[in-house]
């Protein structure tokens, strides 16, 4: 990373393939993983196996920012997506945004880069809470603070071994999202994680809660 070289840190020539490494170990591992590993706890754990202790919390916050900004610039939202969360508070629907992120920080940023804040009375991301879905807690607690049962609750997501397992454990009724089923994540789960309902695409999310 350039921001931890501009502090002055002479760093070996294998740390960045570490610390990569380890996030590459990390998103494989996200969707059955109960706890939260967070970047800046992995980049800590890796700064101190290179034998580097002593640099300001303040100065590693600042080197995660500066490596997200990078993909960041290349997030674009779902064409139906701010359609659907437009139309869905519309009609009276209340909306939490529950998200596995390593860095809390970086969900903030993408929430408002898509320009989603308004649509959402909660957005919780598991790094700041410390429990990733499929745990259950991370979704009880979206629910506590928006004081909402999770049996009057419905969650709508695309990935079977965190989003519909997570709602499951959590009593949900769960709605997958089936555009990216195919996808390594997901292709693992197809025979053993069942959603109550799916849909192909979030614009259809509307007219099939009607159904339900």
């Amino acid at each position: 990373m350039r921001s931890l070289q501009g502090l002055g840190l002479s760093l070996e020539p294998g740390f960045i393939d570490d610390y990569r490494e380890r996030l590459e170990v990390y998103y494989r591992e996200r969707d059955t993983e109960f706890i939260e590993y967070t970047a800046l706890f992995l980049l800590k754990k890796t700064l101190a196996d290179w034998e580097q202790t002593d640099i300001p919390e303040t100065s590693l916050i600042k080197a995660l920012a500066d490596m997200y900004a990078v993909t960041q610039a290349h997030w674009i939202p779902e064409l139906d997506a701010l359609p659907t969360l437009r139309l869905l508070v519309e009609q009276g629907y209340r909306l939490g945004l529950v998200s596995n992120a390593a860095d809390d920080a970086n969900t903030q940023a993408l929430v408002d880069k898509l320009g989603a804040r308004p649509f959402f009375d909660v957005i919780i991301s598991s790094a700041a809470i410390g429990v990733r879905k499929p745990n259950p807690k991370i979704f009880w607690k979206a629910l506590e603070q928006m004081k909402t049962p999770p049996s009057q609750s419905v969650m709508v997501g695309d990935k079977l071994g965190a989003d519909i397992l997570g709602a499951r454990h959590a009593h949900i009724f769960s709605i997958w999202i089936t555009r990216r089923a195919n996808t390594p994540g997901n292709r693992d789960h197809l025979d053993t994680i069942f959603p109550d309902a799916s849909a192909a695409t979030l614009a259809e999310i509307p007219g099939l809660l009607r159904s339900i």
